[in-house]
Formats: structure tokens, sequence, C-alpha cells
């Protein structure tokens, strides 16, 4: 959890991206069961870096907050089941 809160300190700086990943972030944390926490976390961290890193670049911050989501819309659809909801 403390590698999960140093990660929510260095937001994306992107709304949209920022928005997505604090919902899937309670989501995983307060719906998905235990066991299957740590690969939907993994995801959660590579999401996060991928995205921050884009945003350090000013050629890619303008498509940025599209692709954030696009994949907010693409997870919305996995995560139902879950009893998530973005």
């Amino acid at each position: 959890m403390i590698a999960t809160t140093a990660a929510n300190a260095a937001d994306v700086g992107i709304p949209a991206c920022d928005d997505f990943l604090a919902k899937y972030e309670a989501c995983v944390s307060g719906k998905i069961p235990a066991a299957q926490q740590p690969a939907f976390k993994a995801q959660l961290d590579q999401l996060r870096a991928s995205w921050a890193a884009a945003a350090q670049n000013p050629s890619a911050r303008p498509s940025l907050e599209a692709a954030c989501k696009q994949t907010a819309d693409q997870m919305k659809a996995s995560m139902t089941p879950y009893g998530c909801s973005f």
C-alpha cells in the first residue's frame, strides 16, 4: 500500500487520467477479491507510470487525455462484473 500511496502523490497531471486512476484504484482495493488484487494493482501501476512518462512529453500531452478516456471506457466493461463503475 505504501508504494501505491507514493504513486498517488505523483499524479499524471491530466484530469481524465488522474480521475480514472483514482476510480480504478478504489475499485481494485474495495471490490476485487484479495487474491486477484496484485495483478490489478500491477496493471494500475503500469498505467500510471506510462501515462506519467507521456505527460512529460509536451507533444504527447494533447492526445493523452483522449487515451485515458478510451482506456477508462475499455476498462469499464471488464470491471463491471466486480461491481465497479467509472
